[in-house]
Order: C-alpha cells, then structure tokens, then sequence
C-alpha cells in the first residue's frame, strides 16, 4: 500500500531536520501504539532527505549483542566502516554524534522504551552524551516507542535524566475519515458506505491493520468479516498480544473491564457490581497510563460533574473485545461460522454507535467547531451529536442512525430545546441552529452543515 496522509507529521520531521543542520542537533520523539505506522513515517521521511539515515531497532538482548547489531547497521547504512569495538550504546550514540559534527545524519531509534529492560543506566549515559554533543553535531535523533506509558515517564517526568531533551514530540493517531475514505476508493473503487464503515470500525484507521485488508483485497464487509474469523486468523490474536505485555500480572483484571464496557457497562458502578472489587485505580491507568479507555462527560457538563461513562477509545480493541474475546470458547473451538453468524447479527446494532463517532470524526477534521461531543442527562435525553462553533454562533444537532427512516427531526429538535433549557448555553446570544439526521449514506458528504 502507498503512503498517505500524515503531511502535518512530515513537515515537523522536516523542520527538525533542517534545523539540526543549521542548529545543532535535534530530538523528535514519536510516540503512539503498535501498528499505527512509526517506522514507516520515520523511515518515510528520512528517505525524503538527501542525507544519509541508520536505523537502528531496540530488540531485547544483551547490550553488547546490542551493539554489534547497531554497528552493523551503521556499516551498511553510511558505507563506512567502524573502527574498534562498540559494546556499550552509550558508544554508539557518541560515534553517531561525532560523524554527525562532519555530515548531517538522521538516526532512527525505534521501540526506545525497551532499553529499560535491557540496562535502565543508559538514559543517564545518553544524556550526558547527548549534552555534551548536542551543539556541535547536524544529527536528528529520531526516538520511538510503542509503550505510552514508559514514553511518556522516559520524557515527561521530571525526575528522568532525557526530561526536556525533546525538541519535538509527535503523538501518531489512526488515519481520519478522509484518508480512510481515500484508501477505500484506491483499493475498490465500487464501495458501498457500510463497507467503509465497516473498514472504520474493525481497523479503527490503524495504518497496519488497513494495510492488511487492502493487501488481501478485503475491502467489502463480507471480505472483512471472513478475513477477520477465518480458521488461524492472525487477528483473533491481535488484542491479547497488545494488551498483556503492556497490563502484566494484572491482565485479567484490565480484560475484565474492558469486556464489560465493551458488553455495555459503561458505568464505574456498573463495572464494579459485577467484579465485587474497587477499579477506580484500574480505570485511572487505562485512562492514563494505556490511553485505552476514556472517560465521557455530557456536552457542557461541569468538569467536576459526576455524570460520565466509559468508552474503550481505540476503535480495533473495541470490536475485538466485543467480537472475538466475548467468545473466547469460539475462537478455541475453531468455530468460524458461528462467530460469522454472531458478526452478521451483532454488526448493524454495534456500528451505530461507531457510525457517530465516524462523523465526529469528520467534522474535528474541518476544523470548523470549537466543541464537539454528545448529550445526555439522568432524565433519559440523549442527542448523538452536537457541535459548537463559539466564534460564528453556530450551533449543529444531529440524531445518527443506520436507518434514516427511524429518525425523527422533530423530535430532535424538542430534545435539543430541552438541552438548551436545561444548560442555558444559549441564553444571552443569537445563534445560528441547525438539525441534521445522519446515516452511512452521509458519511461520503462534502459538508455536514
């Protein structure tokens, strides 16, 4: 597959790369999960420049087997040889730095977070190094991990030796819309909306995951689902294999609760009457930590209002909970056509609610709205889609549905006068208010207005 959309991410690796020639050298950290294609933008844009790049991979082993990798592939990379033993990283980075002060050079990192199993010592190493080098050499580093947590703790945290070294940091997210939409037409130009919703809401806009259905020719819902529950289907396993190296000993509990929000218990207390236990700190580090879950307030509610919910933010683990580990004994019997069975009957009813966030989605992406969100209160009035333009007065309601024909505009706009009522966000002001009844057949609009 080709390489789209991430121009904003380009053109910030592009100027820390000039300015490390200009400037001294520069440190861009690239952060975001597995399979959201960090490599492939890193590796992208350093072959867009016409100085030379190494490309180095932080594999768990010995720090001196380490190195012998890394000196290998600085060989192969510069075409130069590297004269005397490399044993310690800390070394590496130094002969990286020095040939950097005679020819510019980007460095590419990647999985950085794993040296912390390898030798945590060399965050203080590379720090001083880098300090002592930094000034002197044309070298953009290039940093990147898959882990948010260790990441952010390696750069943010004060008490770490690389706090504030980074110039840049780049949080990598899932295609949007437009690139999804743009992929699709690439790849089966004949596509139907439910087919495009159905890529959106299975890949979640994952960049690998895309890559692979587009590979397979699995571009219609039918391809997907039986590219999805085929017997030794590499995604039957994808969830587990992201989530317990991250969650640990405690994975059993993290699964726990992402099952039931994904099964629909959205509510802390929800959750917590069916495990019998205290998950205010198991929410707070899928929250935080993972950036796997999140937790949603009402438009124009108080930030310390105490209505909320929890939904799993990462669009792939969300199916994957909701379709392939709740039935766990499926997948272990090698029952495909059930779990078929259970995706054609199941599909319509879960899409709905990833079809609104597909359209909030699209209009975060015009930039238009200062707000953007959903509604609902303890008296049952609930508005799918509201959207604010603070700046131009402009105020968007819009009831989304798989079927248009189960909407009603009116009664939109009585729920919607009842919010305005009840939050007083119009009072004192004209504004511009309009209805909308979206559906898959929407998803393709130029404009939402």
């Amino acid at each position: 597959m080709k390489f789209y959309d991430r121009e904003t991410e380009l053109q910030t690796l592009d100027a820390m790369q000039r300015l490390s020639q200009s400037k001294g050298a520069r440190m861009t950290v690239l952060y975001g999960r597995r399979r959201i294609g960090k490599t492939v933008l890193a590796l992208h844009s350093a072959q867009q420049s016409d100085d030379p790049h190494v490309y180095l991979f932080v594999s768990r082993k010995n720090e001196t087997l380490l190195c012998q990798d890394a000196k290998t592939e600085i060989e192969r990379g510069l075409g130069t040889a590297v004269h005397g033993d490399l044993t310690r990283f800390r070394d590496v980075l130094a002969w990286l730095m020095d040939y950097a002060s005679r020819t510019p050079l980007t460095l590419i990192i990647d999985e950085f977070q794993e040296f912390s199993a390898i030798n945590p010592a060399i965050f203080s190493e590379l720090q001083e190094i880098w300090d002592r080098n930094k000034s002197g050499s044309r070298l953009h580093l290039i940093i990147s991990g898959s882990v948010y947590r260790l990441m952010k703790s390696i750069f943010e945290d004060a008490r770490e030796p690389l706090f504030g070294r980074a110039d840049e940091r780049i949080h990598l997210q899932p295609f949007h819309t437009g690139t999804l939409t743009e992929i699709m037409r690439d790849h089966h130009p004949g596509f139907t909306p439910q087919d495009l919703l159905c890529l959106y809401a299975v890949t979640g806009g994952i960049p690998k995951y895309v890559e692979m259905m587009a590979d397979k020719g699995a571009m219609t819902c039918a391809a997907m689902r039986d590219e999805l529950f085929r017997p030794d289907s590499w995604w039957l396993d994808e969830g587990a294999n992201l989530l317990i190296g991250e969650f640990g000993r405690e994975h059993t509990t993290y699964f726990s609760i992402l099952s039931l929000v994904a099964s629909g218990k959205t509510s802390r207390t929800e959750i917590e009457s069916v495990l019998e236990k205290n998950i205010g700190g198991y929410l707070d580090r899928l929250i935080h930590d993972f950036q796997i879950l999140s937790a949603v307030k009402p438009m124009f509610a108080k930030p310390s209002g105490k209505i909320q919910k929890y939904e799993i933010s990462d669009l792939f683990l969300r199916f994957w909970f909701r379709f392939v580990h709740k039935h766990h004994s499926a997948v272990e019997s090698g029952n495909m056509e059930w779990l078929k069975s259970v995706f054609d009957r199941d599909f319509s009813t879960y899409a709905g609610r990833v079809l609104e966030l597909w359209f909030r989605d699209a209009l975060r992406s015009t930039g238009r709205y200062t707000r953007i969100g959903t509604y609902w209160d303890r008296g049952g009035n609930e508005i799918d889609l509201v959207a604010m333009d603070e700046a131009g007065n402009e105020l968007l309601f819009a009831e989304v549905k798989m079927n248009p024909d189960k909407a009603s505009r009116s009664l939109l706009e009585q729920k919607a006068a009842h919010m305005m009522k009840k939050t007083g966000i119009t009072s004192g002001r004209s504004w511009d208010i309009r209805y909308r009844v979206l559906s898959p057949d929407d998803m393709l609009a130029t404009t939402l207005n």
